[in-house]
């Protein structure tokens, strides 16, 4: 279906390259989904992890059709950059592979004193050039009017009153970018220039390329100076606004409370408890629908297709793998959702400012704290929220500490071993004792996760400075469509990226569990055609699980339980223990299925029934094998280990470096092995 007009043989298209430039929080955003709709695609910079976002756009005049393609650069405060995000819109601005025709300076017509250095310094670069003055609903709200044609003259270019939000003024901005002009107005002081003989656009080059010289600095305070000389000027002749602005008042007054230094933390604990409360449990009941849909749809398609390979990987390896990506959906569309509240109301630059001065110790900032309780819940859309963190080294360590945030996953399995541990489920006659060794692997895991990141923080180095530059928004209503779009573009490259990877592997652990070598598995799965190729002899459950648990023991899998005995034999591990760890790396509550096909339980979400056989396990000597030492092992061992593909699918896509996902591999399966060896022997 064509939603444009159609054009006459006489109509010409001409195709407009435009990049969106401003100041965090001036809407930019907004203004980009406005314009482009779901018309867009996400992808990265080159040998960057900076998510790129293009979109395209159309506007038809008479017999004159312009097609704008739209690229959304980071947003920045100045040309002289300070965070990796700032150098890559720089950077793309300049590049002449880009062929950048016009760019439309985004500024918040609330604010606008703060966002005009940034514009002077885009003007000076002497492109096409379209000034927007957003959020003017709030500055008529606020009584703040503005010489729109005083502003024109003062700047050279198309100045352009637009509500992105609402959707007010993008006629009249897609006329201005395809009618857009060079500025003749020079805010950059060259005569009395440090840096005389050089363009602005040669100046900005070396900025980028030069970081950290002494001249360029001292040139970059002396050309602010002088700007900012400018555009009181151009201000105090063009605009007019009360003294006290309504809505900023009440937004001081909100934050009196919201970053107060003991209120604020309360506020924040408060809000990020109801957030993952609700993320639990809103997203509980989709995630068991696509998982009893995808049970469902493999039954069918086992009883529809014939027996055998092709029947054991479509049901086994594809549908489990598509049904492992798509579990995640609601978890990662639910946390976005609430992120994006929290964004778009304004409260999370309040979240970020409050807890800085607590993350910066351990190498991290503000922004860490969202992923790193995120990860409570799970790992994956908590490793894809770090991307609102600017700073390269603050983002890696994020990502990296992650995972050692005990996860949702992580639940069956604590659950299952703790029930083991602690079966009259009391601590002194007074404390739930389950509850307790939850609480203390959470904790445990908090405190690795921040022991971690110090450490990393001496060993990473990296010549970006660390800045935290956060302006604080006015408290706005969230925009649904923003919103929308936003959650859409989330799970569309979790499915599109990571979804890849997960599918893959989750094929590849099919097979080592599914196919064996050897005489002795070869008579067990003749053993299991045999049984259930008469249809006239009924299949007893039990000795179709034994013979299953054979199978398993003798699989290539099995087989590899048996060659890593030796290895976790020092943690109080046997094979069958070994094949659990290693089917559970598809997703840790793997394990518990692992475990009820070993033991025979017949049923993988029989906890009690899995719980009692374990309790009953004895060693040859007659011992209890499932001791506390064991127990402790086991516990201590998941709570640090890595065992989840997906979250190795997705800081692989998010970092573009396999070097970072072995080293984080690497890192915690040793930490976990540490940790489980140190238990059992001084528990044993």
């Amino acid at each position: 279906m064509n939603f444009y007009p159609k054009l006459s043989p006489s109509s010409s298209n001409t195709l407009i390259k435009v990049a969106l430039l401003g100041n965090p929080n001036a809407g930019k955003s907004s203004l980009f989904n406005g314009l482009t709709g779901l018309n867009q695609k996400t992808g990265n910079y080159s040998g960057v992890t900076v998510d790129r976002y293009e979109g395209s756009s159309t506007f038809q005049k008479g017999q004159e059709k312009f097609t704008f393609s739209i690229v959304d650069l980071p947003g920045l405060y100045s040309l002289f950059p300070k965070s990796n995000d700032e150098e890559i819109a720089c950077k793309t601005l300049l590049d002449e592979k880009e062929k950048i025709d016009v760019i439309v300076i985004v500024a918040d017509a609330t604010n606008l004193k703060r966002n005009l250095l940034l514009a002077t310094q885009l003007i000076d670069l002497k492109f096409k050039t379209v000034l927007v003055l957003n959020m003017m609903d709030e500055a008529e709200e606020q009584n703040i009017k503005f010489d729109l044609q005083g502003l024109k003259s003062s700047f050279g270019v198309e100045v352009v009153p637009v509500d992105s939000r609402k959707r007010v003024g993008f006629t009249k901005l897609k006329e201005a970018i395809s009618h857009a002009n060079i500025s003749d107005a020079f805010f950059y002081d060259l005569k009395h220039s440090l840096l005389q003989n050089s363009s602005y656009r040669q100046i900005i080059s070396k900025a980028i390329d030069q970081k950290g010289n002494a001249e360029l600095k001292a040139f970059e305070n002396e050309d602010k100076i002088y700007r900012f000389q400018l555009i009181n000027y151009i201000l105090a002749k063009y605009l007019v606004s009360p003294a006290l602005l309504s809505q900023r008042q009440l937004s001081a007054k909100i934050d009196k409370l919201v970053t107060h230094k003991v209120f604020g933390y309360v506020i924040l604990l408060a809000l990020l408890f109801l957030v993952f409360q609700l993320i639990f449990y809103i997203s509980e009941a989709p995630m068991n629908w696509i998982e009893s849909a995808f049970l469902k749809l493999g039954e069918i398609v086992s009883n529809t297709l014939p027996s055998g390979a092709l029947n054991d990987l479509i049901v086994n390896g594809v549908i489990t793998g598509i049904s492992g990506v798509l579990m995640f959906i609601p978890q990662i569309a639910f946390l976005f959702l609430f992120i994006g509240i929290l964004e778009d109301s304004g409260y999370m630059a309040r979240a970020s400012f409050i807890m800085d001065k607590i993350m910066r110790p351990f190498g991290l900032n503000g922004k860490s704290v969202i992923p790193l309780i995120s990860g409570t819940a799970c790992a994956v859309p908590s490793i894809m929220a770090t991307r609102s963190i600017s700073n390269l080294k603050e983002r890696l360590i994020t990502i990296f500490i992650l995972p050692l945030i005990s996860c949702s996953a992580r639940l069956p399995v604590y659950t299952l071993i703790v029930a083991v541990l602690y079966p009259d489920n009391r601590f002194f006659g007074f404390f739930n004792s389950r509850g307790l060794v939850l609480f203390l692997l959470y904790l445990l895991g908090f405190a690795a996760s921040f022991i971690t990141a110090y450490f990393l923080k001496k060993i990473i180095k990296t010549k970006e400075s660390s800045f935290f530059i956060m302006e604080l928004p006015v408290y706005r209503q969230p925009e649904l469509r923003n919103l929308t779009i936003l959650v859409y573009n989330k799970v569309k490259v979790f499915v599109n990226e990571a979804g890849k990877i997960i599918l893959a592997i989750s094929i590849i652990l099919w097979f080592l569990s599914s196919h064996g070598a050897g005489e002795k598995y070869d008579q067990l799965k003749q053993q299991e055609t045999v049984l259930l190729s008469n249809p006239t002899v009924s299949v007893n459950p039990a000795a179709l699980t034994a013979l299953q648990t054979q199978q398993l023991e003798h699989s290539f899998i099995g087989q590899l339980g048996h060659v890593i005995e030796p290895v976790i034999r020092p943690l109080g591990f046997d094979w069958k223990i070994g094949i659990a760890l290693l089917t559970s790396f598809a997703a840790r509550e793997v394990f518990v299925g692992t475990m009820a096909t070993i033991y025979q339980s017949g049923n993988s979400s029989d906890t009690e029934g899995i719980q009692q056989r374990l309790m009953n396990e004895t060693l040859p000597n007659g011992e209890k094998k499932y001791t506390t030492a064991v127990c402790w092992s086991l516990l201590l061992f998941y709570a640090f280990a890595m065992q989840c593909m997906s979250t190795i699918a997705v800081v692989k896509r998010e970092t573009k470096s396999w070097k970072l996902v072995f080293a984080q591999l690497f890192f915690m399966t040793a930490l976990a092995y540490f940790s489980s060896f140190t238990a059992f022997h001084l528990l044993s």
